[in-house]
């Protein structure tokens, strides 16, 4: 079996804050955000962490409006909408037909996972991005209203509509799972398969924020038990 990717919290701490110092030089922010046109990857949680990290919303948008469409009529109609500063791809070959049918709507600077694409900048480059002052300063800044993530619903009957997620909307969520499955305190070794995208609530707010939650629990039991407290700890894994 394919091992996945794996990335200890405190590399992964350290590039979301890099990207942040990228992202507020580009000046992105709610009315400029990050649009991420991707499958799930490292690349894609970094990112989008790491505009949420300065305060900055992302939007994951359903791979199949770039790759499936043939007209791309509802991706036009949400990068009209969004008017983004920033839009990753995790390569700009499988992406070419939809990036260029949407270049005339935009003036957003293209990120590739591929530090082979010409023309674009490569995430790797962001992720080494030295730190400034002004990150620990807007993440200073942030509230229970930030705006946190613009997710689109499916447009099943229509355009597809942006929904805006704030912070105390994505922390309100996990701690109603704290509190109601308190039997996860007792669970050393929880894996989570996941397989739901990221563009769709369930995916984004219930399974990748919940890991999220879980790493930062975990750190914090680590050092509760350091001080001589026995709560479990939780592992720590990302593929």
């Amino acid at each position: 079996m394919r091992r996945g990717r794996l990335l200890p919290t405190r590399d992964a701490l350290k590039q979301v804050r890099a990207g942040g110092a990228w992202i507020l030089a580009q000046r992105l922010n709610a009315q400029r955000p990050l649009v991420i046109l991707s499958d799930n990857s490292v690349d894609h949680a970094l990112f989008a962490l790491a505009a949420q990290h300065v305060g900055v919303p992302a939007a994951s948008i359903s791979p199949a409006y770039s790759l499936m469409s043939r007209d791309f009529d509802k991706l036009r109609s949400m990068i009209t909408l969004l008017g983004p500063g920033a839009i990753y791809v995790s390569g700009t070959k499988p992406f070419a037909p939809a990036l260029a049918a949407i270049a005339p709507l935009h003036s957003a600077v293209i990120v590739s996972g591929d530090a082979a694409d010409s023309e674009t900048i490569a995430f790797r480059a962001i992720a080494t991005t030295p730190e400034t002052p002004d990150v620990e300063k807007a993440f200073a800044a942030i509230t229970p209203d930030t705006i946190a993530k613009f997710l689109f619903t499916s447009g099943s009957t229509g355009t597809p509509k942006a929904v805006i997620n704030t912070q105390r909307m994505l922390t309100s969520s996990q701690q109603a799972k704290a509190q109601t499955w308190s039997f996860l305190d007792q669970i050393s070794d929880l894996v989570i398969l996941d397989w739901l995208p990221w563009s769709h609530t369930f995916g984004a707010n219930h399974n990748f924020n919940l890991v999220c939650a879980m790493a930062a629990r975990s750190m914090s039991m680590v050092a509760s038990r350091r001080r001589g407290c026995s709560r479990p700890r939780w592992p720590i894994c990302a593929a």
